[in-house]
């Protein structure tokens, strides 16, 4: 019985948006009973002996004391009213509720995620996935900015064949964020292998968002609906709408002149010291909605992801660095678990942080958050990203356990999420 009254009572929890309406139909209830009763006593006055009126007598309990027929009449109607309005509601919300979790828990949930705080993830890859993945059970108000400069694997051949903005990252952004983190999200990051034809190695989601590019028009209006089919809260942006190219110097073993490569595929490939990176055509215009949801956020987060091909094609788009610098947001780089084979070799935290100022301008972030859980095996020709003792970092910094201890070279998707909200919360106060 107790456990019975909490369920009731989580009803009337604050902002769930249940009471304002429970209180109108209870109103409504009571005028339409008073309206009934003056009925009932216009015919009890006109007198008669119909038997109708009999009937009414009997119906009414006249013949109990009228404060026993008060309780009576008032204890079934708010039982019948709680009954309907519970069936009513179970009905409603029978598509979108999960078997093991009572209504009202769905809905709480629902209600706190839709005021949860405004934040951007910029970056790609991986490490981009793993951030949403992590951040949705926090919000819905997410916003991911992917880098479009993709020229490999199936977003390459999309890009080259159809001419569209490569959509992979978008792809996996979407699958992130999902609701469904079964049949549909598997559905969509599935690709085709062993057919021996031109769909060999294509992800049907990309062939989706192409289709659906296709008959909307526009790529952004594709991933718009996408989102939608895969059941999506948060948004999913391009950092610029045009089509752009990823450029390098790279240093070759052993060669003392740098050579310039071309697309993001041949960069990340090639053997050597990456010095320096730009897009072309270079100061390529942010798409609009990306600048608005970064002066708007309540939190920007920068990574993680590979430093040089998902990282820096956002932050090279100068609107993009220039919102960043402006913004009033909460602004946190989160740097790498573990370095990247062919980018980021040998490097620590500050030569991270050195990089991303150098292509991109200062005054960026407001606090670097840095794994400090040094245990585990790394994949092979990778090492530890560390804050090195000799030089400053002169950003605050934050270090915490964030790496995963299946994949330790890797972010964990809860522990990363947890610590950013709980920075967030220490910086702007409890969130609501």
């Amino acid at each position: 019985m107790i456990a019975f009254l909490r369920r009731v009572l989580q009803w009337l929890a604050p902002g769930l948006g249940i009471k304002r309406w429970l209180a109108l139909v209870a109103l409504g209830t009571m005028f339409l009973g008073l309206g009934v009763a003056v009925v009932l006593l216009n015919l009890y006055r006109l007198g008669g002996a119909g038997w109708w009126l009999q009937v009414l007598a009997v119906a009414s309990l006249r013949f109990l004391p009228r404060w026993v027929r008060a309780a009576a009449f008032g204890g079934v109607g708010l039982v019948l009213l709680l009954w309907g309005l519970w069936g009513l509601g179970r009905s409603l919300l029978a598509p979108f509720l999960r078997a093991d979790k009572p209504i009202v828990e769905t809905l709480a949930e629902f209600r706190r995620k839709e005021r949860g705080p405004r934040i951007v993830a910029l970056g790609g890859g991986h490490g981009l996935s793993t951030l949403l993945r992590g951040l949705k059970a926090y919000t819905h108000n997410l916003t991911a900015v992917v880098t479009v400069a993709d020229d490999g694997g199936s977003s390459g051949r999309l890009r080259r064949s159809l001419g569209i903005l490569p959509p992979g990252d978008i792809r996996n952004c979407l699958a992130a964020l999902s609701n469904d983190e079964a049949l549909l999200t598997q559905l969509f990051q599935y690709r085709f292998a062993g057919a021996g034809n031109d769909l060999d190695g294509h992800a049907f989601g990309n062939l989706f968002i192409s289709a659906l590019s296709a008959i909307t028009g526009s790529f952004e209006e594709a991933i718009a609906e996408s989102g939608r089919v895969l059941s999506v809260h948060g948004r999913v942006l391009p950092a610029t709408l045009h089509h752009v190219q990823l450029a390098a110097e790279v240093v070759l073993p052993h060669q003392a002149s740098a050579v310039r490569v071309v697309g993001e595929s041949r960069i990340a490939a090639m053997p050597g010291r990456i010095q320096r990176v730009w897009l072309e055509p270079e100061h390529p215009p942010a798409f609009p909605q990306v600048v608005r949801a970064i002066l708007t956020a309540d939190m920007v987060v920068i990574g993680p992801g590979s430093l040089f091909t998902s990282i820096l094609p956002n932050l090279l788009v100068p609107d993009i660095a220039a919102a960043l610098q402006a913004t009033r947001a909460f602004r946190v780089f989160v740097c790498n678990v573990a370095t990247q084979p062919g980018e980021t070799d040998g490097f620590d935290c500050q030569k991270h942080i050195e990089v991303v100022e150098r292509h991109a301008g200062t005054n960026l972030f407001d606090l670097v958050l840095v794994n400090h859980a040094l245990h585990g095996t790394l994949p092979p020709n990778t090492a530890w990203v560390r804050l090195s003792p000799e030089q400053p970092l002169h950003y605050p910094w934050h270090a915490a356990p964030l790496n995963d201890p299946q994949q330790p070279g890797r972010h964990h998707a809860r522990l990363l999420a947890q610590t950013l909200i709980d920075l967030l919360e220490s910086h702007t106060g409890p969130l609501t």
